[in-house]
This record gives C-alpha cells, sequence and structure tokens, in this order.
C-alpha cells in the first residue's frame, strides 16, 4: 500500500484533524525525522493552508482539535499541540493544552515547531545572506568546513537536507553530511530554494 492509502485506511478516509471528507492530502510533520504513516497524517485542504500559512488562521476552525486532540496516533497528536499553542491567545486552547498528554519523546518533537513560544522569545536562525532557516530545509556549505572530532572535512557546495534548529543557540543547526550527524554554524551555509 502507498502512504496516501494507509493514511486513508487509519483515519477512515476523513481529515485526522478536523474529520472533512474531500480535499484531502498527505501531510508530512516538520522537521521530518521519520516520515512515513508514523511522522504523517491526511488532511484536508484548509487545515493544511492553515498549518502552512499560520497567518490565515480562523480560531474558530481548530474547535475540531477538542476531538482529534486524543488520537491514538502521535503526528495527529504533535499537530494538534502546536495548534493549540499558536492559538492560546484565544483562551479556550489553554483549557486543551491543560488537558492534553504528550510523552517526552512526542513533547520534544511537538516544541521543534517553536510554535510554544511567544515571538519575543523566539530564535531565529538566518543563513549567511540573512534569509530564515526553518527545521526541514535545505541547506548548502559555503566553505569547506573541518568536522571536530573527526578527520572528515565537509566540502563547500556539499547540501545537508532536513536540517533541524538548535532551539537554545541561533548560530547552531544540525543536519546529516553523508552518514555522519553534524553540527553547524549558521555563517557558513546558505539555504537552497525550492527552484535550485
Amino acid at each position: 500500500m502507498s502512504l496516501i492509502q494507509d493514511l486513508q485506511k487509519r483515519s477512515g478516509n476523513v481529515c485526522e484533524l478536523c474529520g472533512a471528507d474531500h480535499n484531502l492530502s498527505v501531510y508530512e510533520v516538520p522537521p521530518i525525522s521519520t516520515g512515513g504513516v508514523d511522522g504523517s497524517l491526511l488532511v484536508c485542504d484548509t487545515c493544511k493552508s492553515q498549518i502552512e500559512n499560520p497567518e490565515t488562521m480562523d480560531a474558530n476552525h481548530w474547535r475540531c482539535l477538542n476531538d482529534s486532540m486524543w488520537s491514538e496516533f502521535s503526528a495527529v497528536n504533535v499537530v494538534a499541540w502546536r495548534m493549540l499553542n499558536r492559538l492560546k491567545k484565544e483562551g479556550w486552547p489553554q483549557d486543551l493544552l491543560d488537558m492534553m498528554y504528550l510523552d517526552d519523546e512526542e513533547l520534544r518533537f511537538a516544541k521543534e515547531s517553536g510554535d510554544h513560544l511567544d515571538e519575543s522569545e523566539k530564535i531565529i536562525h538566518r543563513d549567511a545572506n540573512g534569509a530564515i532557516l526553518q527545521a526541514g530545509d535545505t541547506v548548502v556549505l559555503i566553505k569547506d568546513l573541518k568536522v571536530k572530532g573527526s578527520s572528515m572535512v565537509a566540502k563547500q557546495g556539499t547540501a545537508v537536507r532536513r536540517i533541524s534548529l538548535d532551539r537554545e543557540n541561533a548560530k547552531y543547526i544540525e543536519g546529516k553530511v553523508g552518514a555522519t550527524q553534524i553540527v553547524i554554524i549558521t555563517d557558513y551555509v546558505k539555504k537552497m530554494s525550492e527552484k535550485e
């Protein structure tokens, strides 16, 4: 079975967040660590566009999280937690957050988006040109970098896919170069656009 077929079967062919039964597609929860069924959910166009474009959020649409936050699937719980945190200024989402339970690993993954932080608390990662980096982005090294603790040199021009961000330090990101997971200073990378 394909990923979309697995998710359709799991969800009963409805949006796993709001229950809509039309315009459904796969949403891979960023930063994509597992992908596949465990790291994805089936969502409608309305939910997907509001997740990806926070400025278009309609708070009343997300009252559906009152039900979906109890899902048995981690990916659904993580996205529900993130959306409730984005909306907590509305009042009612805070009550749901107070009732919600995520295990330690789910909570760590949910916090990787930074949705639980106020704008003033968010650490913003920028590449050498000042472009904002987000978890899951692809970057290119702009100079050769010696990898500490090994004899490896990551060469200029190497693409590092699906980066993760250090939530404590705006200068650090992580990603894989070959099979090695390394920490990279943001001053030495350039964000790749989707066209590149």
